[in-house]
């Protein structure tokens, strides 16, 4: 008002006044950079949120930082590479293979390892002699670990308080004198191989039984050169009559191997054994029955890669004798502490390149029925 007046005053145009105050209006040029921004920012978050559902990405939790930290870290290496508490997994065999054929280039470990002998127990169904193991095994925490593969139907119901609790693998069906087999085989090698911690890998079945303690079994794959699996060429129908032309150029006649099925490997062999897809396409596709693969394709393969590491002998007593394709079987009236003296002390071998007396930690094939005569003569015979 006063402006007004003087410039009324001062002779100038008022509306010359007003139009110098008028507010300027707002650039569309930075209001289409606007929007422009907003629209990007609103189409990276909706793509970012169809991403977040296809992926399945969930959020992290953010560890807060800590000075012991590192600390943390390392104390749970160990728990990482031994195992766990249950031995289910979603991994095919494909994925687990890829997974136990790690090989650490260190020698060292970055914990205290001590070396066990894994068991693994290749069953149909129930482990009629789980008592008599169960003593075998009390009081040798820490110096083995078991895993058993079944028929996929069979559920175990061992309490917790067993050694055999939790310790199915994931399995699937196995056919015999078919390559399901020794794929069986195979999963129970692979399984055991994600402990680090064991060495040593003894297949059994369910009609094996221990005829040693564990602590002459310990020492005596501890103290051993070699692993022990039969490698033989048998010149006959059941050795060489078995071989198909068609398996050259990568296996030949003269590297054609025969032994049992029962073995016992050290960590390297079983890592052959895992990885090999050289003679594994070949054994599948030609020896089928009467070729029972079973009992040729670990001997033929380990005797072509590693004859060196081989003691070409079972640690598992069986009988032949009766002939047929199937070693006897020994129920209830045949236990008797001559019947296993003569298993005992009647056998030689070699150890070490060395004659010995020792040969045999484990016998086969025995019948449910003898499990109470067995349970009676385990303290005094078998020592456990």
């Amino acid at each position: 008002m006063y402006q007004r007046i003087a410039a009324v005053e001062e002779g100038k145009d008022p509306s010359s006044i007003f139009r110098n105050y008028q507010p300027r209006a707002c650039p569309w040029r930075l209001l289409h950079y606007f929007l422009l921004f907003v629209l990007v920012g609103l189409g990276l978050l909706i793509l970012s949120m169809n991403m977040i559902r296809y992926f399945g990405v969930q959020d992290q939790p953010v560890r807060k930082s800590s000075p012991f930290l590192c600390l943390e870290e390392q104390s749970s290496i160990e728990s990482r590479f031994s195992t766990p508490s249950s031995l289910l997994h979603a991994m095919s065999d494909e994925e687990l293979f890829w997974r136990a054929s790690f090989v650490p280039l260190m020698k060292t470990f970055p914990f205290k390892r001590v070396p066990k002998i894994a068991f693994m127990f290749l069953v149909k169904g129930p482990l009629p002699f789980a008592p008599l193991w169960e003593r075998f095994f009390k009081g040798h925490e820490g110096l083995f670990s078991i895993y058993m593969h079944s028929l996929p139907s069979y559920d175990a119901e061992f309490p917790p308080s067993s050694v055999f609790y939790e310790r199915q693998i994931p399995s699937q069906v196995v056919e015999w004198g078919l390559m399901s087999m020794c794929d069986a085989e195979r999963r129970l090698l692979a399984n055991a191989l994600l402990d680090m911690s064991n060495e040593w890998f003894i297949l059994v079945s369910e009609s094996c039984i221990p005829i040693q303690n564990l602590t002459t079994v310990y020492s005596y794959l501890s103290r051993s050169r070699y692993s022990f699996i039969g490698s033989f060429d048998e010149d006959s129908s059941y050795g060489r009559g078995r071989y198909n032309k068609k398996m050259a150029p990568e296996i030949n006649l003269t590297e054609w191997r025969k032994g049992s099925q029962w073995f016992e490997v050290n960590r390297k062999l079983a890592i052959d054994i895992i990885e090999d897809s050289t003679y594994y396409p070949k054994f599948k596709k030609f020896c089928r029955p009467t070729c029972y693969v079973d009992e040729h394709y670990f001997p033929t393969m380990l005797s072509i890669q590693s004859p060196d590491l081989l003691a070409n002998r079972s640690l598992t007593w069986v009988d032949w004798s009766r002939g047929g394709p199937h070693p006897a079987t020994f129920g209830e009236a045949d236990i008797t502490k001559e019947f296993f003296k003569k298993i005992l002390e009647n056998s030689s071998c070699s150890y070490n390149d060395q004659p010995y007396s020792l040969c045999f930690l484990f016998a086969r094939k025995f019948a449910p029925s003898a499990l109470v005569s067995l349970s009676d003569l385990a303290s005094d015979v078998f020592g456990y």
